[in-house]
């Protein structure tokens, strides 16, 4: 039986690796539910009394508030702080991180991020005892650890992916988001009522450190440096990204290009990358953090039926970010589609279905069977963004793709830190379908602006500032 293509099990050790950073992260947003003590919280008085004019939907006729209450009185804001603190810390190492994996080496700077949120995750229990201000310092350290690998994903992705793999290699790389997002939903949900909230955080620690012993023996940051890499599939891989090898069999290495910043500022299809990137962060922030929260909240579903439904969309999110991937890979490989067609149509994908299925959520009042299947077909839309913008990146300016991805992920960065913030705030002063109307319609607008931007403005042909020797004299893009 013949081994698979090394540059693929190097991308799907990448995709367990995001899978762990994703999947630590969002185990807060689903033990949450069961650390607070939702009794308490709704049982104490407001200085003025809400009105609530629509009906409220039913709890699940197997809801036991009582044995689902956790032994913490955080109010809505304190929720939205905790759950907004992870991007604070992934904010400030965005950017430097992209620099790091650049300079130093992509594999140890992926390695260390790992590292960082698994001693955090475990650390978590003893945090939350404490006092509640040390969880915001655990959730920034995992933000740290997060902030920095969707640049470093970029950078090794650029020296390992031949330009005509890149949309089913990053799909592959960047899948892992969404699958850590399942597991960690299904496994928190199954460990919190069997075990407790604590072991959510014991077990899911101790399990993602065994990825480090693997990272670290099998990956390299560059082809070159693999030792079970075939020579074929070697001299492939640099033949492709023009690293062709001198008579000894060495690749000279290239010297550090100075980033034209200013040609990077005036250009069009940078910036819509840029929109698009924030626009579809907001998106699938409010629903990655808020969904549990919405469930539990609105539709009134108990812990299990939270742990389910707030974990199939990630599955069917995965399988939706492959097919459309290996889809546009092929279409592009028979000259039937052009990269720029292939990122634009991609990116429609991963928006107009969402807001469609957003209008559609502020009238469902409390039909739960019709709101799950709009949250699930929402969020399996936002699979195909890895196939559009997310991996344009590397197409405008692949000696760049790192410096580039930390820009947009910086400022996309912030609607994961406003989101949460915006919502703890709007339904702290009315919890009910009221609010979240309104979070949906701020959320439709911003799709619409993206996808304006990058159809407008979004390209998929290598930008000239991307070329050594006008890097050093930086110009206007068209």
């Amino acid at each position: 039986m013949a081994l698979p293509p090394y540059r693929y099990v190097m991308a799907v050790l990448l995709s367990i690796g995001m899978a762990i950073i994703y999947g630590l992260r969002v185990n807060l947003n689903i033990a949450i539910v069961s650390m607070v003590n939702h009794t308490a919280l709704s049982s104490g008085k407001r200085e003025v009394p809400i009105a609530h004019t629509e009906e409220e939907c039913a709890p699940s006729p197997v809801n036991d508030t009582k044995t689902e209450d956790g032994p913490f009185i955080w109010t809505p804001d304190m929720q939205g702080i905790m759950l907004s603190s992870y991007y604070w810390g992934y904010l400030i190492a965005m950017f430097p991180g992209s620099q790091m994996a650049e300079i130093v080496s992509a594999k140890w700077v992926f390695f260390f991020a790992v590292a960082i949120n698994v001693v955090c995750t475990i650390g978590t229990p003893i945090s939350c005892y404490t006092h509640y201000s040390l969880v915001y310092i655990m959730r920034i350290l995992q933000g740290i650890g997060g902030g920095v690998t969707f640049p470093t994903t970029h950078v090794l992705l650029a020296h390992w992916a031949p330009p005509i793999e890149r949309s089913i290699m990053g799909s592959i790389a960047f899948s892992g988001t969404f699958l850590g997002t399942v597991l960690s939903n299904l496994l928190c949900g199954v460990i919190a009522i069997k075990l407790g909230w604590e072991w959510i955080f014991y077990i899911m620690g101790t399990l993602s450190s065994i990825w480090l012993l693997l990272w670290g023996f099998l990956v390299t940051s560059r082809p070159r440096g693999a030792k079970l890499i075939s020579q074929k599939e070697l001299d492939m891989i640099e033949e492709s990204l023009g690293e062709k090898p001198s008579a000894d069999g060495e690749v000279k290495k290239k010297k550090r290009r100075k980033v034209p910043w200013l040609s990077i500022a005036r250009s069009l299809p940078f910036w819509a990358i840029l929109v698009a990137h924030t626009g579809s962060n907001w998106s699938f922030y409010m629903l990655l953090v808020n969904m549990p929260i919405f469930m539990k909240q609105v539709l009134k579903f108990n812990m299990a039926e939270v742990t389910l439904f707030s974990s199939i969309p990630y599955f069917t999110m995965w399988v939706c970010c492959i097919c459309v991937g290996q889809t546009m890979d092929i279409l592009r490989k028979k000259k039937k589609l052009t990269t720029t067609w292939a990122r634009k149509i991609a990116t429609l994908i991963a928006s107009v279905p969402v807001a469609c299925c957003l209008f559609g959520l502020c009238f469902i009042n409390c039909q739960k069977t019709i709101a799950v299947i709009l949250l699930t077909l929402a969020l399996t839309a936002i699979g195909a963004m890895y196939s559009g913008f997310m991996t344009n990146h590397i197409d405008i300016a692949n000696n760049y793709a790192g410096t580039l991805m930390g820009l947009t992920n910086t400022i996309g960065t912030i609607p994961g830190i406003v989101g949460p913030l915006f919502v703890g705030a709007m339904i702290n002063i009315d919890p009910s379908m009221a609010s979240w109307r309104i979070i949906f319609y701020v959320t439709i607008i911003i799709i619409i602006i993206e996808i304006i931007a990058f159809t407008t403005f979004g390209t998929g042909e290598e930008q000239p500032w991307n070329k050594q020797e006008q890097a050093q004299q930086p110009q206007a893009t068209q």
